[in-house]
């Protein structure tokens, strides 16, 4: 399976295209398409894998696995807030935080702090 084939797999699980993925990532239109004949940039590669909470080696085909060990941290999360129910849109919320928060560790990390 391709990088393309596994964005389009990981797209069609969420409902959604890859112009709206490009679109939600900021990613110039058919910049994914190309991947089947471009090697795709790092950076790219990290925002789809990011936004998916997979691996980046998952994305480049490296690996099927494509759950990442903190994949359940949003249930885990909901599940210390008994009585508490999460609508989906909260539980993407919840996940969006998440990846906004290891994009800074990730950003801190390469700084060297």
């Amino acid at each position: 399976m391709t990088t393309l084939d596994r964005v389009k797999e990981l797209c069609k699980s969420r409902g959604i295209t890859v112009k709206r993925l490009e679109e939600k990532l900021e990613i110039p239109n058919n910049t994914i398409y190309q991947w089947k004949r471009i090697a795709p940039s790092l950076d790219k590669i990290q925002k789809v894998a990011d936004f998916f909470n997979v691996s980046v080696d998952y994305i480049l085909g490296r690996t099927d696995q494509k759950s990442l060990p903190e994949d359940n941290a949003v249930h885990t999360f909901a599940a210390h807030h008994d009585g508490e129910e999460w609508t989906e849109e909260e539980l993407e919320e919840i996940e969006e935080f998440k990846r906004f928060v290891a994009m800074r560790r990730e950003a801190r990390k390469n700084k060297g702090d």
